[in-house]
């Protein structure tokens, strides 16, 4: 028996490779499926099925792709209605994968499809559960996506997630291990662990959700409190993963189309589409095309595409670092952006050479900064309001990244102000967002939230929720 997790860190996303006897079965792919066709040709195995914990929201799933090139059926569990062939299992129904035994165990609640498969091993004995997104280490799936299609409310898809997880996994044994479909950074959940593999005993004892003392109102109170809107593009993924989409090597292929900077320019007017810029902050902020958007690929790529780019069908034309188009796109896509028509071939360096124009942003160290903060000037925080409460400059604005155009309004119009995150990142994605909407006049503060505490700048430690005191 091999059973390997294949983690794609940018997504906190886990796929499942199971083999046994020559048979494979793959669990929640990601859309480019070469990593599971390399290892069953490792292994010498044939993919027997293709297991889908669920509709997943937050990225587009490989399973037709692989289905299409493999032969395998794709599972489903019950209560699932996609648009393509599958075998919707029955509540218990076991597949057989050499010499394992794989059961479906209807768990619905964070939607109503959702399906916790349990490994057993060649005796018989439970070994694992995928759990997807219905049991997460320290939390569960949230239960607010699914509303729309199953026409309930989150609370009374809480309460059948409540029941899901009490008769159908909390019963099993303590030494049964637990591989979720994300981990800590997905949106998918409120309080996930960074670990992403544990034991059921341990998140009986340290999972919130899982207390054996914990009511069925408790628990609907509890894993609805606090939840934050999905990011936009969460039921666009869902359609996709239930209706279809093209395969990756054509959007691929539509993408990687070099264009000279009159090209790129020309399309960028004629179509409307979003200039993405993939590079380093640093070299972002040095010097870029005027009203471009900036996302690394170095932080969290693909989910700030999903929270900040409204549509998935947005026409996207790219400023990649040499040799990153294809990164870019793939990732892109895993989120079901699958709109990138080109990219700007020799980078901003051909831009400028054409004489074209650039425009960069402001930048400043925390020490210089630690002498504007006395001069009581605007400071804007684009940290989440978790990271805010815990410590922040004082008098300093909130302006979370993932809501900032509603806050547009109160950034000066004149003033200069400040800009921090947690790192950089984020702040400058904020600044690119501000100039392309023609407000420049900002300052980004170099190494963000770390750098500040490190130049010594006072900071606020705690304000209470509830009371908005400070401490």
């Amino acid at each position: 028996m091999k059973i390997e997790q294949i983690y794609t860190g940018c997504l906190a996303q886990g796929a499942y490779y199971i083999e046994s006897e020559g048979e494979a079965a793959i669990i929640d792919p990601l859309r480019e499926i070469e990593p599971y066709l390399k290892r069953t040709q490792e292994d010498g195995a044939q993919v027997k099925y293709i297991f889908e914990t669920h509709f997943h929201a937050d990225f587009v799933s490989g399973h037709i792709t692989l289905s299409k090139e493999t032969g395998a059926p794709i599972v489903y569990g019950p209560e699932a209605n996609p648009s393509f062939d599958a075998i919707i299992a029955k509540d218990g129904q076991e597949f057989r994968l050499g010499k394992l035994t794989i059961v479906a165990l209807h768990t619905p609640g964070h939607t109503m499809e959702s399906t916790t498969y349990l490994l057993r091993d060649e005796n018989g004995k439970d070994h694992a559960i995928f759990s997807g997104d219905t049991l997460f280490l320290g939390d569960v799936g949230r239960p607010d996506l699914a509303q729309k299609a199953a026409n309930m409310t989150q609370e009374e898809l809480a309460g059948t997630l409540y029941d899901s997880l009490r008769t159908k996994i909390m019963p099993l044994g303590d030494d049964v291990i637990v591989y979720p479909a994300h981990g800590a950074g997905s949106a998918c959940g409120k309080n996930m662990m960074k670990e992403t593999v544990d034991t059921l005993g341990n998140q009986k004892k340290m999972n919130y959700a899982l207390r054996a003392d914990m009511t069925r109102d408790e628990f609907i109170t509890e894993v609805t409190d606090g939840l934050l809107p999905p990011p936009q593009y969460f039921p666009l993924n869902v359609k996709m993963n239930k209706e279809g989409y093209d395969d990756i090597d054509e959007v691929i292929e539509r993408g990687t189309v070099a264009l000279s900077p009159d090209a790129f320019e020309t399309a960028a007017n004629e179509t409307g589409a979003v200039v993405l810029d993939v590079r380093h902050q640093d070299d972002f902020a040095k010097a870029h095309v005027p009203r471009s958007i900036f996302i690394g690929l170095n932080g969290s790529f693909a989910p700030w595409v999903g929270a900040l780019i409204a549509d998935v069908k947005q026409p996207i034309l790219l400023i990649a670092p040499q040799g990153k188009e294809e990164e870019a796109i793939t990732r892109l896509s895993r989120v079901g952006f699958d709109g990138t028509i080109g990219y700007l071939n020799g980078g901003i360096e051909a831009w400028r050479a054409s004489g074209k124009e650039t425009d960069k942003v402001e930048s400043m160290q925390a020490d210089a900064f630690k002498i504007k903060v006395a001069e009581e000037v605007p400071v804007f925080d684009v940290r989440k309001e978790t990271e805010f409460s815990a410590e922040h400059i004082e008098n300093a604005h909130l302006t979370p990244l993932d809501y900032l155009n509603d806050h547009l309004a109160e950034f000066p119009e004149k003033e200069t102000f400040y800009v921090h995150c947690a790192g950089g990142y984020r702040s400058m994605i904020a600044a690119s967002i501000l100039k392309s909407r023609g407000i420049h006049n900002l300052v980004d503060i170099t190494g963000g939230f770390a750098a500040i505490k490190k130049a010594g700048i006072p900071v606020t430690d705690f304000v209470c929720p509830t009371t908005g005191e400070t401490k």
